[in-house]
């Protein structure tokens, strides 16, 4: 079993902090284009601000923020060193100076120069990345299924971009057969089936247990969620590209909810058989982030089935993707965040002191209190936002979309308090 100490142990804090810096602000950012524009959620999800919101959010906020923590947590997974700090620097810089350009264009809806720049920019960070731990995978002396379960994701990851890019262009110099909403539906799966569900299950599968000092592993069950997911997404590519859907898309997403239901049982034999047997707020949300999968499944097994009939409503797709984003994503995020990255900075203002002398606890670096009202300020605000679109109420998506706003403005508060911190005289 790995200490949480090794947590700080491979990657330089210098190649790390700024991705968590720069996912809070997009995360504040993308609850600014929900104020502004939460009235577009009672309408087609194919809108100027929606498609901003939603790009904010998936690679702003949930892509940076993993590509930061995985910078520290890949080492720790293979047991070795990251390949280059170099390309981590690359990584951060290159992606986070698409991202805006991108946001920027979908808001506008400017699919020229923006975009494109911002989309090519982003695949070459992502392209930094995957490079970084490939060489890191094939240059150290472990194998695991965790690190598989990564570089898969990152694979799926980059694949998606490429389409993303590709309908970029495809909105001014015609490349596929069909206009590119026809394929959002294939580069949104791929980006959350293959890089946020991969990852999260690969990596989660690790940290959990890790938290709870578990010593519960089971490399073969591990294994069979990989199958399956990746099975899931090639099945539904083929199936998307070479027949007409339908009921076909009924046998991915079972594959999919068999894979998540093991993935939950795993947690849950991690819980049962824990050492540690207290368990703070931060590893409360994590485990709730699992149980938060079935909202998004669910509503994703509604919309296959009225899919299949030509039946689709409007506000279950855009229900279903705000309950990914903004619900198991954003959930999970706020629960791991406070568990790595005070050991990060922990770790930077105070190694030179180990054993000098008393010095705080990684947890006391960051305020509590204001944790557990961000969560209360998210959680209501996230059942409020999804009942007003389902709902189509207005005032109900206004008010929570503030609420959310507030947690936002109040997750970044203790990071940067953490990113910050100075140790007291």
């Amino acid at each position: 079993m790995i200490n949480t100490t090794n947590l700080v142990k491979n990657t330089t804090y210098k190649a790390v902090i700024p991705f968590y810096g720069y996912a809070a602000i997009s995360f504040l950012a993308a609850t600014v284009l929900l104020v502004l524009s939460s009235n577009a959620f009672g309408l087609h999800y194919f809108q100027p601000p929606i498609l901003a919101v939603t790009h904010t959010m998936a690679l702003g906020w949930g892509t940076m923020m993993i590509l930061g923590a995985s910078h520290q947590l890949f080492p720790v997974i293979i047991e070795g060193k990251l390949f280059s700090n170099l390309l981590a620097y690359l990584s951060f810089g290159i992606t986070g100076l698409g991202i805006p350009l991108l946001v920027y264009a979908f808001y506008t809806f400017n699919m020229n120069f923006p975009a494109q720049c911002g989309a090519l920019l982003v695949n070459l960070g992502i392209l930094c990345f995957l490079t970084n731990i490939t060489a890191s995978l094939v240059t150290s002396k472990k194998r695991n299924v965790h690190a598989v379960f990564v570089l898969a994701a990152t694979l799926w990851l980059f694949t998606a971009t490429i389409i993303g890019l590709l309908l970029v262009l495809n909105f001014t110099n015609p490349i596929f057969e069909k206009d590119s909403l026809h394929y959002l539906s294939l580069h949104a799966h791929l980006g959350i089936g293959g890089w946020f569900l991969l990852l999260v299950m690969g990596v989660g599968t690790r940290l959990i247990p890790m938290f709870l000092i578990s010593k519960y592993s089971r490399p073969a069950r591990l294994w069979t969620i990989f199958i399956l997911i990746n099975m899931a997404l090639a099945g539904f590519i083929l199936i998307f590209l070479y027949t007409k859907g339908g009921y076909l898309f009924i046998i991915p997403l079972a594959a999919i909810f068999a894979a998540v239901a093991l993935f939950a049982f795993y947690c849950y034999k991690s819980y049962k058989v824990r050492i540690r047997r207290q368990t703070d707020n931060q590893i409360r949300i994590s485990l709730l982030s699992v149980l938060m999968i079935g909202v998004p499944l669910i509503l994703l097994a509604v919309v296959t089935l009225l899919f299949a009939i030509s039946r689709v409503d409007i506000r279950l797709v855009m229900a279903y993707g705000f309950s990914i984003f903004f619900g198991w994503i954003t959930a999970i995020i706020f629960g791991m965040t406070f568990k790595t990255l005070p050991f990060i900075v922990w770790n930077k203002v105070y190694h030179h002191y180990a054993g000098l002398g008393k010095t705080p606890n990684p947890k006391d670096l960051f305020d509590g209190k204001i944790f557990n009202i961000m969560g209360i300020a998210y959680l209501s605000g996230f059942v409020l936002f999804i009942s007003g679109i389902l709902f189509s109420y207005s005032p109900l998506l206004e008010v929570s979309a503030f609420t959310l706003l507030l947690a936002a403005i109040l997750y970044n508060w203790n990071v940067f308090r953490v990113i910050f911190y100075t140790p007291t005289k």
